[in-house]
């Protein structure tokens, strides 16, 4: 049974009078929803395709690169038990990832811990920031993995070693957008602070940090994806349980499957990291 369009039209219709025919397809909205989410996924997977195209061709010129079917079939059996535990040496990629993010946890709750505050030290008073400045900008360019031998010098042992590296590479980028975030506040919130005679702890409870909250995410989001970065070529130093030395221990084995794998789990594993924190900021953001 077809249906009728439904005129709308006044009671008594005058000669020449334009009648209105309310015809609204409910098939058009749903394209124009569908639109953004295809415009993103689209050149996404453009993208994907083409990497793969490009890995495809680097396996067929290399004899010993594996193509991504062979990658595929070994992830299948890689991941039927990530978390098999047959000796200390020899255990599933999924204790060896969590033993990785436990050392990045370690360390940079530790340089959260330290790097903001200073940063809030560094930008609020003119005297710390002349201090600290030349410190930072002698030391910050220094390679994360230069620190390493340090850590190990200190504490003799590679796991407290392995976190100073992470802490020490990525303390920077908060203690600097931190610093940056409170000399950015305008000068006229302070003075009205000073108008007001509030104490040094109601100016950072209630101006300094709701005003620089954006910048510390931003300088925790630039931090933890450095953080996640370095591990890896740190455990490939000191050996032991975490995804660095399970890469180093493949390549021993020869295989170049495993590899290529880990290092696709170490992509999703820090973009995942990155995007959680993209979500926090942009929750905290003043523009939304």
């Amino acid at each position: 049974m077809k249906k009728v369009a439904q005129i709308s039209a006044p009671a008594a219709v005058e000669p020449g009078t334009v009648i209105t025919l309310n015809l609204k397809p409910k098939s058009a909205a749903r394209p124009a929803r569908l639109r953004p989410l295809m415009q993103r996924l689209i050149p996404a997977l453009c993208g994907l395709l083409l990497m793969l195209l490009v890995w495809q061709i680097a396996a067929l010129w290399s004899s010993g690169f594996p193509t991504p079917y062979a990658t595929w079939q070994a992830a299948l059996t890689l991941f039927a038990d990530p978390f098999y535990n047959a000796e200390p040496n020899d255990q599933g990629i999924g204790w060896n990832v969590l033993a990785s993010l436990q050392r990045v946890a370690v360390g940079f709750g530790l340089a959260a811990l330290v790097g903001i505050p200073a940063g809030f030290l560094i930008g609020r008073f003119p005297f710390v920031s002349r201090m600290f400045s030349p410190i930072i900008a002698l030391l910050r360019p220094v390679s994360p993995l230069a620190w390493l031998p340090i850590g190990l010098l200190l504490f003799q042992r590679a796991e407290p070693a392995s976190s100073w590296t992470i802490f020490i590479c990525s303390v920077w980028p908060m203690v600097i957008n931190t610093a940056e975030g409170v000399q950015r506040i305008p000068q006229d919130y302070l003075n009205v602070a000073r108008v007001l005679q509030l104490s040094e702890w109601t100016i950072l409870r209630r101006i300094l940090f709701p005003a620089v909250l954006p910048a510390v995410l931003t300088g925790v989001r630039l931090s933890i994806g450095i953080a996640w970065l370095v591990i890896v070529a740190a455990e490939m130093l000191t050996g032991g349980l975490g995804i660095g030395f399970w890469i180093w221990n493949e390549w021993n084995n020869l295989n170049v499957e495993n590899i290529l794998i880990a290092i696709l789990l170490i992509g999703v594993v820090g973009l995942l990291l990155e995007q959680g924190l993209m979500l926090l900021a942009r929750r905290f953001s003043w523009d939304k």
